[in-house]
């Protein structure tokens, strides 16, 4: 099964996982006024969506790393996507935790890694990719190699371009803020003009609502 980039931001839509507002905002909890809000761990709760996520996904990881041997996810929303594409790619999984265990062994990536694998991590939605890359620098503190990042949505702020050049990992989303709003402007659910507007807000989230 093919599935489009486009036809899974529309089921992102449908099922108001992915929320729009072009007069209003909503409020990140770093007080950051948005346009948009997401969702993403609903998507588990969506057979059919799940399905294609996970294809896409497993898809977007062979084309970008061929070289890949195992699937990390990234605690928590990250774990049950990376399950879904080991899966589908007949491939080991480990997952990674925001932190250390503070007791037992004190892991912070838990399960099986080799020396000579290469490791792709998966998150659902990247802003500033300050998770992520912590993730993706305990696989590398503990001796393995990182292959790259992929998401289900990334945002596009330059901070998060930044954060993942300075970090020296490679990145790739699936779904971007830029192909959502070109896809509602397609389908004229919102005007050229507030097309133009929004598509102003993730170069300067901080200064959003503009006037």
């Amino acid at each position: 099964m093919t599935v489009s980039t486009e036809a899974i931001l529309q089921d992102l839509i449908d099922h108001k996982i992915v929320q729009l507002k072009v007069d209003d905002t909503f409020t990140f909890a770093s007080g950051i006024q948005s346009p948009i809000y997401t969702d993403l761990r609903q998507t588990i709760s969506y057979p059919k969506t799940r399905r294609a996520i996970t294809k896409a996904l497993a898809a977007l990881i062979k084309e970008q790393y061929p070289q890949v041997s195992v699937i990390a996810g990234v605690a928590t929303a990250g774990i049950p996507q990376a399950a879904l594409v080991a899966a589908e790619l007949d491939l080991p999984m480990v997952y990674v935790r925001s932190k250390p265990k503070d007791h037992g062994t004190g892991r912070q990536v838990e399960g099986v890694i080799q020396a000579d694998d290469q490791v792709v991590l998966i998150d659902d939605l990247i802003s500033t990719g300050g998770s992520v890359l912590g993730a993706a620098k305990a696989v590398k503190n503990e001796g393995f190699n990182v292959a790259g990042v992929v998401s289900i949505f990334s945002y596009g702020f330059p901070d998060a371009d930044k954060n993942f050049q300075e970090a020296g990992f490679a990145f790739a989303p699936l779904l971007t803020y830029t192909g959502l709003i070109k896809l509602l402007a397609d389908q004229q659910v919102i005007s050229n003009e507030d097309h133009a507007r929004l598509a102003k807000w993730h170069q300067d989230p901080w200064a959003w609502p503009l006037k």
